[in-house]
């Protein structure tokens, strides 16, 4: 039998239906709080979940199956309403494969133009840090510079650093 935690982090396949795994058990390996479970349930994401005795609910494998596919979901910036529409439709069941289909491809679209905005995005993060760190090892050069001069200077007897040539005012 596999941990709550190893359930969810395993791709789709025949997922156990047995109901095992608590709210917090399932919270915990999700990410997503007790309150935001038990709505996914109430609007339909999730099957009904399964009750204990006691009236606690269960999830089996399968519902952690689906908690990660709609958090992989969410992560791309996928509107609830969409991943509604998706889980209607795998619910009808295989003569929707089509429907579902378009939903992933036009989302996957918009991930896609997403994506390019934030490499974009990046390069000009990238460029503006290079032009900060350009600024700050040439104000560290010349820092270590005007260390060295003084350095240089006081190794000499010449804390100024300029030539104070002594003339005889008197012999002028």
């Amino acid at each position: 039998m596999r941990s709550c935690a190893e359930a969810y982090n395993t791709a789709a396949g025949d997922a156990d239906r047995t109901a095992r795994h608590t709210i917090s058990e399932v919270s915990a390996a999700s990410g997503l709080t007790p309150h935001t479970l038990r709505w996914y349930e109430r609007i339909g994401l999730l099957d009904p979940i399964d009750r204990s005795h006691a009236g606690q609910r269960r999830y089996s494998d399968a519902d952690l199956t689906r908690l990660a596919f709609l958090g992989r979901l969410r992560l791309t910036g996928m509107p609830v309403a969409d991943m509604l529409r998706y889980v209607e439709l795998a619910r009808a069941g295989d003569g929707t494969r089509a429907a579902r289909r378009d939903i992933l491809v036009a989302h996957r679209e918009e991930v896609r133009e997403r994506l390019a905005d934030l490499h974009a995005t990046l390069a000009v993060l990238d460029y503006k840090i290079d032009i900060y760190t350009d600024r700050a090892d040439q104000a560290e050069n010349a820092d270590q510079a005007d260390r060295t001069d003084h350095a240089e200077r006081a190794d000499h007897g010449d804390p100024y650093g300029g030539s104070h040539e002594t003339t005889d005012r008197k012999s002028a």
